[in-house]
């Protein structure tokens, strides 16, 4: 065999082996692709896993900064609740009449609680009721009268007679803003002349006097008995007479030291608070008086907005708990003599719709309409209200529930009557303090729905009181929030049960004379129904 021989039978030897590794090889490719096509789709996997956890961890780490600022709010504001607390030890600074309410810069809790999803559920949750309240009002008028029917005839009456209320509200606006004002202008300019100080300060302060009593005393009085104003005209009246009282009043509280204190020398003028600051702090949501306020730097219209629609949405709301759970309910116990199983049948059909109110109210004013008008004013301050719904007791509650008007009673009622005192009789002031809440809650209450019925004197000046002493701030258990609830709930039954049995009694059973007795005996007591 030749050489040449031997190197093509090697060719086609190595060609032949080449050929047949060549499937194999193939094989081994595809192999290698499916592998590869494995490993992307692993490594995708792995990364949207990663992706997702962090964005987990993202979401978790918002959660926990929401949480963490909301609960280092609560501490800041136990911090300042324990230095301003009555029963602090320290109470010589604390005390001086020089000292007062520090306003600072902060959000309200419940803006700052909406962050978060599951306390917006909640809040979701009331919506979806309302939007079932009108579902099943609608239903219901569609059974029985075989149409659509939205009737509001209880708006229509209860805010009947705006126009009295307009001109009477701007007369006792001009009042509160303009005689306060010069009656003490006048005083401090005249009062540092030597030989008629004296004089000077006993006419000013009777006619300051004279002016508040007929002005913001005897009037809105005469204007809610004269027109028998409807209900709820009758406490806008009332409400702003009580609010004027109180804002004028800390205007001459914390006018009349710094007056007293200050000593102009010859040529200076006298330093006298401006009348924008005056008519500012009218309208501001605060009863406590300063020249000046933390202010924020715009106005955020859409939230003044929202605000304002949240209020219209609480009064329908409060309109469909009247007409679905308690007018049609104590309309047929009007018929029923007044017994003990009426009024605790009642009281239970009341508890119910009573908290609703309670919690209506708190939101409709204490956050929507107070944040509004801050809103409108830059008002800075937002702590109208703490966390009440987390008290483990009633001394907490009645702290924390409404801070506008617990500092006023505070500051110019507890605090001033241990100044007084010397800083003695806690216990005196105390009650002073529930003592003058109670007389104002009845007051508002006996014009308002245009009977006497002292229910709420008697819960705030006496179970109010009881339960001040009984719960608190020693109970920490979760335990006693529960009794505080229940105990809620109980005393608005018992508010909205008595109220709504002597309003049906009044009508039933009007009256037939003008005697004394006769006009604070409540009807739903001696009216034989017929």
């Amino acid at each position: 065999m030749s050489t040449h021989d031997t190197s093509n039978t090697t060719v086609r030897r190595t060609r032949g082996r080449t050929e047949s590794q060549r499937p194999a090889e193939n094989g081994s490719i595809r192999q290698h692709d499916n592998h590869t096509n494995m490993s992307h789709a692993t490594l995708r996997n792995e990364d949207m896993e990663r992706m997702k956890a962090e964005l987990i961890r993202h979401v978790q780490s918002r959660l926990n900064e929401l949480l963490e600022q909301a609960l280092s709010d609560s501490m800041q504001s136990l911090c300042r609740n324990t230095h301003t607390h009555p029963d602090h030890t320290h109470t010589d600074d604390r005390h001086k009449p020089d000292q007062g309410k520090v306003f600072v810069a902060r959000c309200s809790l419940l803006d700052e609680l909406f962050e978060i999803s599951h306390i917006r559920t909640i809040y979701h949750m009331f919506i979806a009721a309302l939007l079932l309240f009108i579902i099943s009002t609608l239903a219901v008028d569609y059974i029985d009268q075989g149409r659509l029917v939205l009737d509001f005839d209880l708006f229509y009456y209860a805010f009947g007679q705006l126009g009295t209320v307009v001109w009477a509200w701007t007369l006792m606006l001009a009042y509160a803003l303009l005689g306060p004002y010069y009656v003490l202008s006048v005083w401090a300019s005249l009062n540092h002349s030597r030989g008629w100080r004296t004089c000077v300060s006993a006419a000013a302060a009777l006619t300051l006097c004279a002016a508040q009593t007929s002005m913001l005393g005897i009037f809105p009085v005469y204007i809610v008995l004269h027109y028998q104003l409807p209900p709820a005209s009758r406490f806008i009246i009332i409400l702003e007479q009580i609010r004027f009282v109180m804002k004028s009043y800390s205007f001459i509280r914390e006018t009349t030291p710094a007056v007293l204190k200050n000593t102009p020398q010859k040529g200076e003028p006298l330093r006298y608070p401006s009348l924008s600051s005056y008519l500012y702090f009218l309208f501001c949501p605060t009863l406590i008086y300063r020249e000046v306020y933390p202010r924020n730097p715009y106005i955020r219209w859409n939230y003044v907005g929202m605000n304002f629609l949240k209020i219209l949405a609480s009064l329908f709301y409060l309109y469909f708990i009247l007409v679905r759970l308690c007018i049609p309910v104590f309309t047929n116990k009007s018929n029923q003599p007044f017994s003990t199983r009426t009024f605790i049948l009642a009281l239970f059909h009341a508890a119910f719709p009573g908290m609703l109110m309670l919690m209506l109210g708190f939101y409709a004013f204490l956050h929507c309409w107070l944040n509004a008008f801050a809103e409108m004013l830059r008002f800075a301050d937002r702590m109208f209200y703490r966390d009440w719904w987390n008290s483990t007791s009633f001394a907490n509650y009645y702290r924390t529930w409404n801070i506008v008007v617990h500092d006023w009673l505070y500051y110019y009622g507890y605090r001033d009557f241990l100044w007084l005192t010397g800083h003695k009789l806690r216990s005196v002031a105390t009650l002073s303090v529930f003592a003058v809440s109670a007389l104002v809650h009845e007051y508002a209450f006996t014009l308002g729905f245009g009977f006497f019925y002292p229910v709420m004197f008697c819960t705030f000046a006496g179970i109010g009181v009881v339960f001040n002493f009984a719960m608190n701030d020693k109970r920490k258990s979760p335990v006693w929030n529960i009794i505080m609830w229940t105990c809620l709930f109980i005393g608005q039954g018992v508010h909205v049960c008595l109220y709504c049995v002597e309003w049906y009694a009044q009508i039933q059973c009007p009256r037939t004379g003008t005697s004394f007795w006769e006009l604070v005996t409540p009807r739903s007591w001696i009216c034989s129904y017929q």
